[in-house]
C-alpha cells in the first residue's frame, strides 16, 4: 500500500488582520504519495506558492496540519522544523541561489556543512552523478550554462536524500530546450530512484512531466488530473479562466 510522503489536513493560511485579511489557502487537504511526480497549478494568486510554501516547513499555516510522514510539523520549535527541514525536505527555487565564488560540488556540499557534517567520499559527486554532471564538480556557477545551474541546485537539494523534493517553478529561468531536459531529469529520479517530488508551475507542457496536476483557485482545491498531457492541462487552466470560482 503506498504511504503519503504529505499530507496537508484543513490547512488555512491568512495574512494581515482585520479588515485588511487576505485568506491565502481556505480549508485545504491534500495528500502527495511516495515516489510520485505532482504538479501543482492555478491562475496567479491561487496560493501555490503559500501551499508549497507550508508543505515544506519554510511558512506555518495558520491553522491545520502539515504531516510529513507521521510527523507533525505545525507542532514543531523553530529548532527542530530546521533541522528536519535539513534532513528531510529538498528545496529548488527558480533563481538557482548557487554561491558563486563556490564550486559545484562545494555548493552541494553546503547543506551537509551547514549541519555539522563533513561529507563521505564520493558523496558529493555522487549527487552531482544522479544530475549528469559528474565532470562539472570543478566548475563555478559562472562557468555553467543555466541548465547546468539548475541541475547542480537539484544535487544540491538531493545531498541528504530528502523523502520529499519540493521545486518552485524550476524551469522559469530557462529556455525550453534546457528545461525539458531538466523536466526529464525530474521524471527519472521518480522512476528510477523513487524520490517524491512536489512542483509548481504554471507551464502545461512542464505539468505533463507529472504522474498528475493538483488544481487550485482563490486558495482552494479545485481538481486533480491524472496522466497529464501539455494540452488536458492547457484546456482544463483554460475553462478555470472561464469559470468564475
Amino acid at each position: 500500500m503506498t504511504r503519503d510522503a504529505i499530507r496537508l489536513h484543513r490547512v488555512v493560511r491568512t495574512f494581515g488582520s482585520g479588515d485588511a485579511t487576505v485568506t491565502a489557502l481556505h480549508d485545504l487537504t491534500l495528500s502527495f504519495a511516495e515516489g510520485t511526480f505532482t504538479a501543482v497549478m492555478g491562475p496567479s494568486g491561487s496560493g501555490k506558492s503559500t501551499l508549497l510554501q507550508c508543505a515544506a516547513g519554510l511558512d506555518r499555516p495558520t491553522s491545520g496540519a502539515v504531516l510529513l510522514g507521521d510527523t507533525d510539523l505545525t507542532t514543531l520549535s523553530e529548532n527542530r522544523l530546521t533541522l528536519l527541514r535539513r534532513h528531510r525536505i529538498g528545496f529548488v527555487f527558480q533563481a538557482f541561489n548557487l554561491l558563486p565564488t563556490l564550486t559545484a560540488e562545494q555548493n552541494v556540499a553546503l547543506p551537509l556543512r551547514l549541519a555539522g557534517h563533513r561529507p563521505a567520499r564520493g558523496e558529493v559527486r555522487d549527487a552531482l552523478a544522479r544530475v549528469g554532471l559528474a565532470d562539472r564538480a570543478r566548475h563555478r556557477p559562472g562557468e555553467l550554462s543555466g541548465g547546468q545551474q539548475q541541475r547542480v541546485a537539484i544535487a544540491r537539494a538531493l545531498i541528504t536524500r530528502p523523502d520529499v523534493l519540493f521545486a518552485d517553478e524550476p524551469t522559469g529561468a530557462l529556455d525550453s530546450t534546457t528545461g525539458r531536459e531538466v523536466l526529464r531529469m525530474l521524471r527519472d529520479l521518480v522512476d528510477d530512484q523513487g524520490q517524491t517530488i512536489v512542483m509548481v508551475t504554471h507551464d502545461p507542457v512542464a505539468a505533463a512531466h507529472a504522474d498528475r496536476v493538483v488544481f487550485l483557485a482563490d486558495g482552494r482545491f479545485h481538481g486533480v488530473l491524472d496522466a497529464p498531457s501539455a494540452e488536458t492541462v492547457a484546456a482544463r487552466m483554460t475553462r478555470m479562466a472561464a469559470t468564475p470560482c
